[in-house]
């Protein structure tokens, strides 16, 4: 739990804000100081000032242009605020790399919180008694809350996505700032813009080996301005294209510098991919570090990995995420990953089984023609090698609704709801409809509705490629690590949208255009794979009959406090345990519901009590 969370101002009108990352009290008479260390937040010397984690990768350029003479330090935390003095709001415009920050103008007696256009760095806010409170940790706010409960509504997106949907958390009272939007305070009022929005307006006047050419040059660009640091440089080298090929440019440029980090789960072949990280490694020159990972490690780590997280997301790729970034923290401090790739140019394999079963419709109808239809049957056929492992999904999928409306479609896709049943006390919840706030993403006026592809990947670019970035920077920082993303560079990402679907698509080819144009980096046994997992872990296999992990779920779940939840019957979780496929998710989704509810709802009279502590000390 941080040391020091908040403190109400002098005069009852103002809060000190501060966690690990984030701290600054605002109100008319203004006052900003860590109360930790007692050093003071940026000033500008013109009455503004900032408080600011991230890392803004021009800052060189801007610092040009800004004028070198008005400078007192070399960081890019001051080129933020000067910038804001010479451009006001419009600095953000303006800005490449990931940040969030708090910011007070004194003349405009204004607060103002901003996050980087994509979600790489967290921003989360709350409103107590007419107080509104920040922080880059959920936890932090919490003792200022009158109550830790669930939202309703946010549950509902998490047991549909493993994720929530438009600024919601599973903290009633908790808000996050979203991606590309800005936050004001002023003079009582508070709300909440968007600066940045990626349209998808598809150049039909270029060839594919334009868009190459392109993605090539802004890729090798971008690598090395995420490269600019004051320490070496490490990179997450999974055996992913995405990865392999960031890890690959950077040692170009650092070739004695750069180390490779992979996890393995060694005791499975089926969850070993480090075979293509080594690869990898060999090729481009740098040397590897790899982490074993086993059960042990589950059962000591998921608990902190939860606490970090503040909220149970995404997938349990996250656990040996949170593992290799301990192995990386012993000698880096900052690591390149490949973070954005599936969202931005499509790598997902439900892309392919969505235009799979649209391409049999079409060839039922006579409708390949469409405008959807980028693809036909007969040049998908040798892509369809990519779902050997997806039988179970594709069960799933096709039990019901078959040739639906496409959102229809694609919803049940990437919705986890119907996995479960019995367990989750559906009574209890509210009107609220995943579905429909799922629709207003999906059919956003930023997306051509010809393009089926399109909607597909800006619904996963606006919901789940955050959910992801949020774990990413978690489990970095609790190493110590800065978790660098270079593939999420707004010039790449505007440039994506642009390209046609069929070039990013062609042939039903996921991630297409970026591996014609940066495929011929990569040794051929990468390049050229079509059964990258992700991340997955051996749960099934950890839980069987006298498995290693088979206990420590059982006592985590049958405990008294786990049979009790509200929303959970983990009673009937533990009766459907063995049931779940290989690759399944949803025993961990439980696990981390469970843990979740450990640490921060039972927990919350601590969270208060901290606060009560450090009001004493203060008064």
């Amino acid at each position: 739990m941080n040391d020091l969370l908040a403190h109400r101002g002098p005069d009852g009108e103002g809060t000190w804000f501060h966690d690990d990352e984030h701290v600054a009290f605002a109100h008319r008479r203004l006052t900003i100081i860590d109360l930790d260390t007692g050093a003071q937040p940026m000033p500008d010397g013109a009455g503004n000032w900032i408080t600011y984690n991230g890392e803004v990768y021009n800052y060189l350029e801007l610092r040009n242009e800004l004028g070198e003479g008005e400078f007192r330090t070399h960081s890019d935390t001051e080129v933020v605020l000067r910038g804001y003095r010479r451009w006001g709001i419009d600095v953000l415009t303006r800005l490449r790399g990931m940040f969030a920050f708090g910011l007070w103008d004194e003349a405009a007696e204004m607060l103002l919180l901003a996050r980087d256009p994509f979600g790489i760095k967290p921003m989360y806010w709350a409103i107590v008694d007419d107080v509104l409170y920040f922080a880059s940790e959920i936890k932090a706010l919490l003792p200022f809350l009158p109550t830790v409960e669930t939202d309703l509504d946010a549950f509902k997106d998490y047991v549909s996505f493993q994720f929530c949907l438009a600024g919601k958390t599973l903290f009633k009272g908790v808000n996050e700032l979203q991606p590309g939007h800005y936050l004001q305070v002023r003079r009582g009022n508070v709300s909440t813009h968007r600066y940045w929005e990626v349209y998808f307006d598809p150049d039909f006047t270029r060839t594919g080996r334009y868009f190459e050419e392109q993605i090539r040059a802004l890729v090798k660009e971008s690598v090395a301005l995420h490269l600019r640091a004051d320490v070496p440089v490490g990179a997450y080298v999974s055996g992913g294209f995405d990865s392999s090929v960031i890890a690959t440019l950077a040692s170009e440029t650092h070739p004695h510098e750069l180390i490779g980090f992979t996890g393995k789960f060694g005791t499975d072949p089926a969850y070993d991919e480090s075979a293509y990280a080594r690869d990898v490694a060999a090729s481009a020159g740098f040397p590897l570090e790899e982490l074993d990972i086993g059960p042990m490690d589950f059962v000591e780590n998921l608990e902190q990995v939860v606490y970090h997280l503040d909220h149970p997301v995404a997938g349990p790729g996250s656990f040996p995420q949170y593992m290799v970034s301990g192995l990386a923290a012993k000698q880096r401090k900052v690591l390149l990953g490949g973070q954005g790739g599936d969202e931005i140019f499509g790598g997902y394999t439900r892309y392919l089984i969505a235009y799979f079963e649209q391409c049999i419709r079409g060839a039922i109808d006579g409708t390949m023609g469409a405008g959807n239809f980028i693809v036909t049957y007969e040049s998908i056929i040798p892509n369809l090698k990519s779902l050997k492992n997806y039988k179970p999904l594709l069960k799933e999928f096709w039990r019901e609704g078959l040739f639906d409306e496409l959102d229809a479609r694609y919803y049940r896709l990437v919705n986890r709801a119907p996995d479960l049943s019995d367990e989750i006390r559906w009574s209890l919840l509210s009107d609220y409809s995943p579905y429909e706030a799922f629709r207003d993403v999906f059919h956003g006026d930023n997306v051509s509705k010809e393009s089926y592809f399109d909607s597909m990947t800006h619904f996963d670019f606006k919901t789940l490629l955050p959910a992801l970035l949020q774990v990413e920077d978690r489990v970095s920082m609790a190493h110590g690590l800065e978790s660098r993303v270079p593939l999420l560079d707004r010039r790449l990402v505007e440039l994506a949208a642009t390209i046609p679907a069929d070039v990013k698509f062609k042939d039903g080819s996921l991630k297409h255009v970026l591996r014609q144009s940066l495929g011929g980096v990569l040794p051929a046994s990468v390049a050229e794979r079509r059964d990258k997992m992700g991340f997955p872990v051996p749960l099934q296999e950890w839980v069987a009959e006298a498995g290693p992990v088979r206990e420590f779920v059982l006592d985590l779940l049958s405990s008294d406090r786990a049979s009790g939840r509200d929303l959970i019957d983990n009673r009937r979780v533990l009766a459907g345990m063995q049931g779940e496929h290989r690759y399944g998710r949803r025993l961990w989704g439980f696990l981390c519901l469970e843990i979740w509810q450990r640490e921060f709802h039972d927990k919350a009279g601590e969270f208060r009590k901290l606060l009560e502590e450090k009001e004493k000390v203060l008064a």
